[in-house]
């Protein structure tokens, strides 16, 4: 029998995640969530593509109507720049002109930045790196590793 693969991503360093997603309240309303729906391909193609940018990572979830993206960044500041960059910045610009005041589409982001040593993960018999394993470089934990183990630097209340 072969043991279980166990990856952690190392929690040694701050990092930002940033979660982003719209919902497709009328469905048949395309002119409302289209420019929405249509304008983040090209910035997480953009993001991906400039290593300088401060972004990690991104994973994709769809449920029904609703979308949902997360991001990993290094920090609060590299995320900032970036939503008031050229190319977010005309996303957002057109977004208002042709949906805000629509009913059709709802969105919302969250932002949490987190501190080193206050997070953990555990991924076991995964193909691929994901969430905070791919934003960060993973590595094989110990085969008793504990999650009390991995926030050694925090203490439970």
């Amino acid at each position: 029998m072969t043991k279980a693969k166990r990856v952690s991503a190392p929690n040694d360093q701050d990092i930002v995640i940033f979660i982003v997603g719209m919902k497709i309240q009328q469905w048949w309303n395309i002119k409302a969530w289209g420019p929405v729906f249509s304008a983040m391909p090209p910035m997480l193609k953009e993001l991906s593509s400039k290593k300088d940018t401060g972004f990690l990572h991104y994973e994709t979830g769809w449920s029904g109507r609703n979308i949902v993206i997360t991001q990993y960044w290094e920090n609060v500041e590299r995320l900032h720049d970036y939503a008031h960059g050229k190319t977010h910045m005309n996303a957002w610009t057109r977004f208002y002109k042709k949906a805000a005041d629509s009913k059709g589409v709802g969105f919302f982001h969250e932002t949490y930045v987190v501190k080193a040593g206050s997070y953990e993960s555990i991924y076991v018999n995964m193909n691929k790196p994901r969430g905070l394993a791919a934003a960060c470089s993973s590595y094989a934990t110990e085969k008793h590793s504990t999650m009390k183990h991995r926030l050694k630097n925090v203490r439970a209340k």
